[in-house]
């Protein structure tokens, strides 16, 4: 990966983020959110959006701490700390998630309580500490533009994906599925097919 900043180098890694290298439908992660809060639009789109919103930051926020501090000859701290990484990343997205709580609870209590349980719970959505940890794979060599680029990406690819399905789960519950099928089992094969379809891009552009 070369360390291009010009807006072409910066719109391919979002282009990618989004559709080729989608952090859900592509490397799977933060599944769980998203097959239980996609039963409705308003709530797709609102876990979407918080969803986005802690990767983007926290994905900034925590480069500059692996960078700055972590790293052995960080500018802070001379010490290799990067042992610490994983501890470090997920206080910050946990701290950050409990923030977007706050704000939700205090702007929209409606969608607040539509999300329910599954709001705290992105703390532990593995697709937002994923893109924290790939942002530092050397393979990558990602700087802070990058980063924060990647981040965006991968947010709005992990929204798009739960706002389409969603759009899918509202049209099939007026479709005739076998009994065997409802619920989790047609869930998971639109997920599948979800997945494929967003295959047939690969080559356009990548990480």
């Amino acid at each position: 990966m070369t360390t291009e900043t010009s807006i072409g180098g910066l719109a391919v890694i979002l282009l990618a983020a989004i559709i080729t290298n989608n952090i859900l439908l592509s490397k799977f992660l933060g599944m769980c959110s998203f097959i239980a809060i996609s039963r409705k639009m308003r709530t797709a789109v609102g876990m979407g959006l918080a969803v986005t919103f802690v990767t983007f930051c926290t994905a900034m926020i925590n480069y500059g701490i692996y960078y700055g501090v972590l790293v052995e000859n960080a500018p802070l701290c001379r010490t290799d700390l990067s042992h610490l990484t994983f501890v470090v990343f997920i206080m910050l997205i946990a701290a950050f998630v409990q923030f977007v709580e706050m704000v939700i609870e205090r702007f929209s209590p409606v969608l607040y309580i539509n999300l329910g349980i599954y709001l705290p719970l992105i703390t532990v959505n593995c697709a937002i500490l994923g893109v924290n940890l790939f942002m530092i794979d050397p393979d990558k060599n990602f700087n802070f533009a990058q980063t924060a680029t990647y981040g965006l990406g991968s947010g709005i690819g992990w929204l798009l994906a739960i706002v389409l399905m969603a759009g899918i789960r509202a049209r099939l519950e007026e479709a005739d599925i076998p009994r065997p099928l409802r619920g989790l089992g047609i869930t998971m094969i639109v997920t599948g097919l979800m997945a494929l379809a967003f295959m047939g891009f690969t080559g356009v552009v990548d990480l």
